[in-house]
């Protein structure tokens, strides 16, 4: 008989493809999760997974019983959730992704607030690149992201929250005596710093400076804003740094700020959830929440 936790194992070694990265995802022992898909391919008669050197390998079969398995999966998800959606307050299991570029900057302040007004919210986050978190979002794995907007998926809805506006930082033995308004083709002056592929903090600079086919920026494989930070204040160049983030990154570090010029460029922050998520007037309220805690840090950035 075929059973959900059948399908949640095959799902977690569809995911990982390892068996024992799947077991301890599943907070389950390799055998007990190893016995568990034998019983799923017996039931369904069909071979799903193939054990090689290299490590697990989908069939063909398998590849399309897991996009049907993760599907069930998120439905079911979603059938406990329209439950939960039907109580006033933000409750039980919330899994939250964030970007790495927004995560150490506003969940600090984010995080006591949401245990203090919904102390029966079992929050789960998780931090990594835009691409896998749509990706775990669509899955089902994640309920609800807070992100750079826009995102142009059809199974996902979206909710702008509030601007991010880009400030340049220098090293401070470069600044400028008079109060002068930064414009982009400073950045062409010095090498830009950016962190490195798949960050979309990066794609939005370089589609701000108009800089794809220039050859003075350098990423260095940098993964955090706070190792750029550190370059531009020893002298190896240059940044954008999100408003969000002055305050942590700039705090001791030898960096001049300089605001843009009209339009200052910006990033917008928002919420993302299924289309089909029964929680979402939650996550509306969550998202208001979020933007009075950002307005509250962002006045003590304005006088830059």
């Amino acid at each position: 008989m075929l059973s959900l936790k059948q399908l949640r194992y095959f799902d977690a070694v569809a995911r990982t493809l390892h068996f024992g990265k799947a077991a301890e995802l599943c907070a389950v022992t390799q055998p007990a999760l190893s016995m568990q898909i034998q019983e799923l391919e017996k039931t369904l008669r069909v071979k799903l997974v193939e054990r090689r050197r290299s490590g697990v390998v989908l069939t063909k079969a398998g590849r399309e019983i897991a996009d049907r398995a993760a599907r069930v999966l998120a439905d079911t998800r979603d059938i406990i959730d329209a439950a939960r959606a039907q109580v006033d307050k933000l409750g039980g299991p919330l899994h939250l992704g964030v970007i790495p570029s927004i995560a150490p900057y506003l969940l600090p302040a984010l995080l006591p607030l949401i245990r203090d007004r919904h102390p029966d919210l079992d929050l789960h986050l998780r931090e990594t690149q835009t691409q896998h978190l749509v990706r775990e979002l669509i899955d089902g794995t994640l309920d609800l992201l807070l992100l750079a907007l826009p995102l142009e998926v059809p199974e996902i809805e979206t909710s702008a929250l509030f601007n991010d506006r880009f400030l340049l930082a220098m090293p401070r033995a470069r600044q400028i005596t008079q109060r002068i308004y930064a414009t982009p083709d400073m950045l062409e002056q010095d090498r830009l710093l950016l962190l490195e592929e798949g960050h979309c903090l990066r794609d939005q600079a370089l589609d701000f400076c108009n800089l794809r086919r220039v050859d003075n920026f350098d990423t260095f494989g940098a993964s955090n804003l706070s190792t750029i930070v550190q370059m531009v204040a020893n002298g190896l160049g240059m940044t954008l740094l999100p408003e969000m983030s002055v305050k942590l990154e700039c705090r001791h570090s030898d960096i001049h700020l300089m605001r843009f010029a009209e339009p200052q460029p910006n990033r917008v922050i928002g919420l993302a959830w299924r289309r089909r998520s029964p929680r979402a007037r939650h996550f509306v309220e969550l998202g208001k929440l979020i933007t009075a805690v950002m307005a509250d840090q962002m006045r003590e950035v304005q006088a830059i």
